[in-house]
């Protein structure tokens, strides 16, 4: 009877310290997670962004990447101050994300470049214009209506000759870059080569004038 309550502390030692372990992982597991977000907008950094995205490609080889990038952020945040560039992009970080749903995953790569991975749809080229028109719409901050454009380059993996996120990334990018040496007033989307020509649809969409 006597090793009874000698067995029953150790137990209760042992739930202790596995209870402590635990808690301690838990609260490791966040520092890391948080770490790995952008802490101004709350999306993925590039690292917790590129784990997530390379898992949704492997589940979903149709898969399209895009790239934006905010035209007009500089003159706003030069002209308004940090705080209205910051509110700028936390309301671009807020609209991607509600963009991407439940089924796609977004990030920031750095200062006014966003990125993201969704799987495609028979609406997509509509959902793309849908978000071009989304992340130009004003963001009201201290009695100011902040506005820029956006530049967007999307590529659909499953066109691509070696369908894998950085293949997809650069023809994403070099997409975005033909947007921006296009024109200087108002921004249009550019569908990568490979992505319009599936639908046999106009490469370029006109965005904000």
């Amino acid at each position: 009877m006597s090793a009874h309550p000698a067995l029953a502390l150790q137990i209760l030692i042992s739930l202790a310290l596995a209870t402590g372990w635990a808690l301690h992982a838990s609260r490791l597991y966040r520092r890391l997670d948080k770490s790995r977000r952008d802490p101004l907008t709350g999306l993925w950094a590039r690292e917790g962004w590129t784990r997530r995205a390379e898992r949704i490609i492997r589940r979903h080889p149709r898969a399209v990447v895009l790239l934006a990038d905010l035209d007009g952020f500089k003159p706003v945040n030069d002209r308004y101050g940090h705080d209205a560039g910051d509110a700028v992009l936390a309301a671009a970080g807020e609209r991607l994300t509600l963009w991407c749903g439940a089924h796609g995953v977004a990030g920031r790569l750095g200062g006014d470049e966003f990125v993201a991975v969704v799987d495609d749809d028979d609406r997509l080229d509509d959902r793309l214009a849908d978000l071009a028109e989304l992340l130009r719409q004003p963001v009201e901050h201290a009695g100011l209506r902040l506005t820029v454009g956006a530049s967007i380059g999307a590529s659909r993996l499953a066109l691509l000759p070696t369908p894998t996120l950085v293949a997809a990334l650069k023809d994403a990018d070099q997409a975005m870059y033909q947007v921006k040496g296009r024109t200087r007033r108002g921004r249009r989307l550019l569908l990568a080569p490979a992505f319009a020509a599936l639908r046999n649809l106009p490469q370029r969409f006109r965005l904000a004038a």
